[in-house]
């Protein structure tokens, strides 16, 4: 289990390849919300999306131990995050996605310089592949979440969190594996341990909810959920321990209000999120966080949309 000295060596590792994102603050949503509602603002981050921080701390010890090649199984934010951070660093990336991929994705992480390879349409096909290439080339494979130094990475977030906001009650973020929540936890709760940390999950992709009410990791069968970031199957085994010992609430919002919110940010806000980042105000807007009056820090975890919908 990491630590929060993991973190503020993955603070000071990653600090040159990163921005560190605003908070914003909406009258009007903490309006409808019932609570001073900000906005940690990781669509705004370097490619798009939180997944830059976790990808840069793993790849920058990669080269540190004399990779010459990266690869990640990823058709999302995390295949981008790894090919632009790669391509920094002067090292060659392979991005395994399905073969069904759309073609917006695959052209942005040819835009921050990985090579793509089609594998499969199941993570079982691809992850394999991904991790059978770096051993070939003398390489290393990336994982999304389930990993010291990317659950470091990404708890950066809660450090800043903290240091941009003089007072904090709840701090509210998605879950998919578990790397970022589990890495805003421990820098929360080793920090500030009165601060709350609430988890959001789309009801059709509640394998975390499930497997907490079971005190065991739970696989669900694979889902559709408009937040496609957040459609993992299983919890992760470094993520899930860390969840169980410092989750102060997990909720679930359904595919309208994750709709719903996503919209009102894009219209009241002028920002534009994706579905993974609206999880946290649709639970903020629907009253599910169980607080009144207080100040609510939603993580907005990336605004990588296909504006071609």
């Amino acid at each position: 289990m990491i630590i929060v000295h993991d973190i503020l060596q993955a603070r000071e590792n990653i600090a040159k390849y990163i921005h560190k994102t605003p908070i914003l603050h909406s009258s009007q949503l903490s309006e409808i919300c019932g609570n001073e509602m900000y906005f940690k603002s990781e669509h705004l981050q370097k490619t798009g999306s939180f997944k830059i921080r976790g990808a840069t701390n793993k790849v920058l010890q990669a080269v540190q131990r004399e990779a010459t090649y990266i690869t990640a199984a990823s058709s999302g934010n995390h295949g981008q995050a790894v090919a632009y951070i790669a391509n920094q660093l002067g090292v060659p990336a392979t991005i395994v996605v399905p073969v069904d991929a759309k073609e917006s994705k695959l052209n942005a992480i040819k835009a921050y310089g990985g090579q793509i390879e089609k594998c499969g349409t199941t993570s079982a096909e691809r992850l394999p592949r991904a991790k059978k290439l770096a051993t070939e080339h003398n390489g290393w494979f990336i994982p999304p979440y389930d990993d010291p130094l990317i659950m470091a990475g990404q708890g950066t977030i809660g450090l800043e969190i903290l240091e941009q906001l003089d007072h904090v009650d709840v701090v509210v973020v998605p879950i998919g594996g578990g790397g970022l929540i589990s890495g805003i936890l421990t820098a929360i709760k080793q920090t500030k341990p009165k601060v709350k940390v609430i988890g959001v999950e789309p009801e059709t992709a509640n394998d975390t909810y499930l497997s907490l009410k079971n005190k065991k990791i739970t696989a669900i069968p694979g889902t559709t959920t408009i937040a496609d970031g957040l459609r993992t199957s299983q919890p992760g085994s470094m993520t899930f321990p860390v969840l169980q010992k410092f989750l102060d609430d997990l909720v679930l919002v359904s595919e309208e209000e994750i709709k719903r919110a996503q919209f009102l940010v894009m219209e009241r806000m002028k920002q534009l999120i994706e579905p993974s980042s609206a999880v946290t105000v649709a639970a903020a807007m629907n009253g599910k966080l169980g607080v009144q009056n207080k100040n609510v820090v939603c993580v907005l975890s990336g605004g990588n949309v296909d504006i071609g919908k």
